[in-house]
């Protein structure tokens, strides 16, 4: 029997492909999302007790299917919906491929496909940017709309209408990948949307776990399967590449006890060297490509990091360097806060803090900016200012990682 954080790994992992089964199958976006929630919920309550299935996804896509016909059937409102259903009442098999087919022990079924397509519909042109980011982060990533809502900085009220907005306007859209023009004038938002699910992987948010592996895994198989459609685009190469060196860090971001370990105190040698290697050739392949770009840029830096045999050893110099064209492309203040780091490493912690301080109205609220000021205001000999920065990263983050940690480097500044 799993343990239950793992059946949320599993739900989670599987959400998004077996909403995609539905929509490819049913259509009605809306209906059928609501169908998975209650699949999963079925699966949350059974699965920790009566154990996995062999085929968890062909179960989720099995029990909702049948809650979406059921629920198809009794809307007496809409006979002509109602008759749909009953035509589309699942038999034993389905037609592309059935679930049952799925073949056990994880490997990749052709149906995998409906993540992607269902990706792109959630970048239909017909939705502001906004609403493609909201809708597929819902979607695909599986964030719910209170993290959503936190990661834009607006009430969660306000994201839950933006994201029943979205469902109406793509309602009856076709659940197929666009085509190549079309495709292309989504690329920006599906590669924003990638990156803001893996950054939620890699960094969550909220909650006990300071990772959410799943949501990082699964952010960066979709950026491969993009990068199979467009192999020559130096933005997909270069998102891919970022993801790769950042997460190739993971089994070093945490102590024995879950606690948060910063990238200049991490053991090098627990990271993953072949992601390393195959995430720094992505760089210079994407760098080919054509004009640089934000990921490109990101995936750079992130190269210079990994390469360093030590902290000490590496190129601040050169970072600072690739933060000055970054804020040129991205109007992003993370690059900013970024680029404050860089200039402390390279001309001193004033320095550093003076570009800090210039983010504060762009980034009121945000703990990672008190959390930078205070990493700053201790080196720069200011134990008080750096305590008082700490204690206030730690009462804005909803980390308990991150909480934990920024309290320990306070206590540390009592003395």
């Amino acid at each position: 029997m799993r343990r239950t954080s793992e059946v949320e790994d599993l739900l989670r992992l599987h959400a998004p492909q077996v909403l995609g089964a539905l929509v490819r199958r049913y259509g009605h976006f809306d209906p059928a999302e609501d169908a998975v929630q209650e699949a999963l919920l079925a699966a949350a309550r059974q699965w920790p007790e009566q154990g996995v299935p062999d085929n968890p996804r062909g179960w989720l896509i099995r029990v909702a299917s049948r809650r979406l016909v059921d629920r198809l059937r009794s809307d007496e409102a809409r006979r002509a919906r109602e008759e749909t259903a009953a035509a589309l009442t699942p038999r034993d098999a389905f037609t592309t491929p059935p679930p049952d087919e799925i073949a056990p022990g994880g490997s990749r079924a052709p149906s995998d496909d409906d993540t992607l397509t269902l990706l792109f519909l959630c970048c239909h042109p017909e939705l502001a940017p906004a609403a493609q980011i909201a809708l597929t982060l819902r979607a695909v990533g599986g964030l719910t709309t209170a993290e959503i809502a936190r990661a834009h900085l607006v009430p969660e009220a306000t994201m839950a209408q933006r994201i029943s907005r979205a469902k109406r306007r793509i309602r009856g859209a076709a659940f197929v990948q666009p085509g190549p023009a079309d495709r292309d004038g989504r690329l920006a938002a599906v590669l924003q949307v990638l990156y803001l699910i893996f950054n939620e992987g890699y960094t969550a948010t909220s909650g006990r776990a300071l990772h959410r592996a799943e949501l990082a895994r699964e952010a960066i198989r979709l950026t491969r399967s993009v990068r199979r459609l467009l192999p020559r685009d130096g933005a997909v190469a270069g998102l891919l590449a970022l993801m790769l060196l950042t997460d190739a860090r993971s089994a070093a971001r945490t102590g024995p006890d879950g606690e948060l370990v910063p990238l200049d105190e991490q053991d090098r040698s627990r990271w993953d060297r072949a992601a390393v290697t195959e995430g720094t050739a992505l760089v210079e392949e994407a760098l080919r490509e054509g004009p640089a770009g934000p990921y490109q840029v990101q995936a750079a830096i992130a190269a210079l990091h990994d390469e360093a045999p030590r902290a000490e050893d590496t190129d601040w110099p050169q970072i600072l360097a690739l933060y000055d064209v970054l804020v040129r492309l991205t109007p992003e203040p993370m690059a900013g806060l970024g680029r404050a780091v860089a200039v402390a490493m390279v001309h001193g912690p004033q320095a550093g803090l003076a570009e800090a301080d210039a983010l504060r109205d762009r980034l009121a609220g945000n703990h990672r900016l008190d959390a930078v000021r205070a990493h700053l205001l201790e080196r720069a000999g200011d134990p008080a200012g750096a305590r008082a920065a700490y204690l206030a990263a730690a009462a804005a983050t909803l980390s308990l990682p991150e909480s934990r940690y920024l309290h320990g480097r306070a206590d540390r500044l009592c003395g």
